[in-house]
């Protein structure tokens, strides 16, 4: 390490995850410290914090409160078993999920990220149509350009091809609907685009293929963030839940990212009134301090596997780390954090604002589309033609610069916030936006 130790010595041995690394080691961008909104650079400099992190950090950075139960915690009781043994944290924890999931889910299962979260959700679909007597129900349906973590169940359901590509065949029994990508009739839409809810109607061309008799679920993130933030169509997730009623298949949402207040309410049903069987998190659930997700299950699927001899185990499945103690204690510091400041509350009343700040982009050079919900949004660039995603990764460099953290997803800027920016940081995101925008060949 470096004198002061923010600068490694030697950079190859980490192979860096979903990253250029030969780029990035000839000229690394490091983080050593943050605080609230602000990332501190190795050379010293304030980066304020686009992205929140990786979609995660939505109570912002170094809250004390996160900081002072995850030091007592560690100190108290580092790590239990979680099978057949437990700890009172993650019982705490439970019903503290519990109370603001939607009604009738009152089951949580802990994982260690949104990748496991998915896959859990997915054996636990497939799982609950067997013991229900219904085992001919295995096949699971995603949608094009959708993100679920990079397991092989995940990444089978999911639709983004490079993603997929290098992976080999899969998972069997996979079927995707077709994505709701519509720039031509919705460019430049405010909220929920008006056009679309047809789209919901493929899952029925998927249904007359297979037979609803052999589907488990269908699994869709509410608004698709890692693909570009891809907002649900007007009616869509509706239309979604009665074919899903139709022909008895479970509906899980993806909510890794939506959840945790980045829509402006705990979950999507809040705010778009549509309840699935069974909700996927992790990310905001602990702000991103400690890796932890959570499945969140209607209280009949659960209740469906409490069948038997009691001192059999119900469900084959589970993480060495699942309800960890230190995770437990974070998580639960966190919603602390959310009720006492109102955060959830406060990405809605923000949510005006940061709109018509985010479509002040509109008419810079190569700007083909701007989305917005809540406290997130994107901006869609004209890719350069022979060369995808180099444009949006130009404006990432360039905004690093500048000192802020954007994210790129192909040539889509992506953007999601701490909820606890102040309007001026907000101003000051745009400000430095424009300006990278204007520079972009």
């Amino acid at each position: 390490m470096g004198k002061n130790n923010s600068r490694p010595n030697n950079l190859d041995a980490f192979w860096m995850p979903f990253t250029a690394n030969r780029q990035f080691k000839q000229t690394p961008r490091m983080f050593v410290a943050a605080k609230d909104m602000h990332y501190t650079t190795d050379d010293g400099r304030q980066v304020l914090d686009g992205t929140a992190g990786l979609w995660c950090c939505n109570a912002g950075h170094g809250r004390p409160r996160i900081i002072e139960a995850v030091q007592q915690q560690v100190a108290e009781l580092d790590y239990a078993p979680a099978f057949q043994l437990g700890h009172p944290k993650v019982f705490e924890l439970a019903t503290a999920l519990a109370e603001i999931a939607p009604e009738s889910m009152n089951h949580v299962f802990f994982t260690n990220s949104g990748s496991e979260s998915v896959e859990t959700a997915l054996k636990m679909a497939i799982a609950y149509h067997r013991v229900k007597g219904d085992g001919s129900r295995t096949r699971l349906i995603g949608r094009e350009r959708g993100y679920h973590g990079v397991n092989f169940g995940g990444i089978s359901v999911g639709g983004i091809v490079s993603n997929r590509k290098m992976f080999g065949t899969l998972l069997g029994g996979v079927d995707h609907m077709q994505h709701t990508h519509d720039i031509q009739r919705n460019a430049f839409t405010r909220g929920l685009p008006e056009h679309g809810v047809e789209f919901a109607d493929d899952l029925e061309r998927i249904v007359a293929l297979h037979d609803a008799s052999t589907i488990a679920a269908v699994i869709v993130e509410p608004m698709a963030g890692s693909t570009g933030v891809l907002m649900p169509p007007k009616g869509y997730l509706q239309r979604l839940r009665e074919i899903c009623d139709k022909h008895g298949i479970l509906l899980i949402f993806d909510e890794v990212i939506t959840g945790f207040g980045r829509m402006g309410g705990a979950f999507s049903p809040d705010v778009f009134g549509v309840v699935p069987d069974i909700i996927t998190t992790a990310k905001g659930l602990t702000s991103g301090v400690i890796p932890m997700g959570a499945v969140f299950v209607r209280d009949d699927i659960h209740d469906a596997f409490m069948t038997g001899p009691e001192h059999l185990i119900e469900f084959f499945h589970g993480y060495t780390y699942s309800g960890n103690p230190i995770a437990s204690a974070a998580a639960l510091a966190t919603l602390e954090t959310y009720r006492e400041e109102n955060l959830f509350a406060r990405a809605a009343d923000l949510a005006g604002y940061w709109e018509d700040a985010l479509h002040s982009l509109k008419g810079l050079p190569h700007v083909i589309d701007i989305r917005n919900y809540g406290l997130i949004g994107a901006i869609e660039l004209d890719p350069i033609a022979g060369e995808p995603t180099k444009r949006a990764f130009t404006a990432f460099l360039k905004a690093f610069e500048k000192d802020l953290l954007i994210r790129t997803t192909g040539d889509i800027i992506a953007l999601s916030p701490p909820l606890i920016i102040e309007k001026s940081q907000i101003d000051e995101i745009f400000d430095v936006l424009k300006s990278v925008l204007k520079t972009l060949d």
